[in-house]
């Protein structure tokens, strides 16, 4: 099966995962999870899953000093603009991605939430930037072969699994010649 069938199969939308091509020439992302937390005909939006930054959330955001939990690099677009997931059903104005995954919402009220202790930090991912493409953009990108689309964005991958480990997870879960991609060395030199 070809990538370009694949794609077709399991196409971009809402809560899928774009996962990099082993040799994606792009250093933004190189590796990377993507979740989509936006895809329609003005164009796409989602948040590099696996790459943390050095920074703590609450060094950055003074609001969130309760919050010790590594802030990630969401994309290479506005990288002065704080986002955020989580599992907050709670959380008014918040974008369901799918079923318990929300995208944003009510600032303000996160912020109480977190002063109260109401929110376990493993419940909410941060991010600066954003990763976006314009209308076609991403189809294109597709067709170039340089994401795979999948489905098998949960919870306890967004949340639980270690960044590090993360693509080669999602890849893995793929099967077949996903599992092989998986184990490709990042630099084929080294091999």
């Amino acid at each position: 099966m070809d990538f370009f069938k694949y794609a077709n199969k399991i196409l971009p939308q809402r809560g899928r995962l774009l996962l990099s091509e082993p040799y994606l020439a792009d250093p933004n992302f190189e590796r990377t999870a993507v979740l989509l937390t936006e895809h329609n005909d003005t164009g796409s939006v989602g948040f590099i899953l696996n790459k943390p930054s050095e920074s703590r959330v609450g060094e950055i955001m003074g609001d969130l000093k309760g919050i010790d939990s590594r802030i990630f690099i969401g994309g290479p677009v506005e990288q002065d603009t704080l986002h955020y997931i989580h599992r907050l059903n709670s959380l008014e104005d918040a974008i369901e991605i799918q079923p318990g995954l929300f995208w944003g919402g009510n600032f303000d009220q996160l912020i109480t939430l977190v002063d109260t202790q109401q929110v376990l930090t493993t419940d909410v991912k941060f991010f600066l930037g954003y990763s976006g493409w314009s209308p076609g953009q991403l189809e294109d990108e597709l067709k170039l072969e340089s994401w795979i689309v999948s489905d098998l964005a949960s919870e306890q991958l967004i949340f639980e699994t270690d960044p590090e480990q993360m693509w080669k997870q999602a890849m893995r879960g793929l099967g077949g010649r996903f599992t092989i991609y998986s184990n490709y060395p990042a630099d084929p030199r080294m091999n």
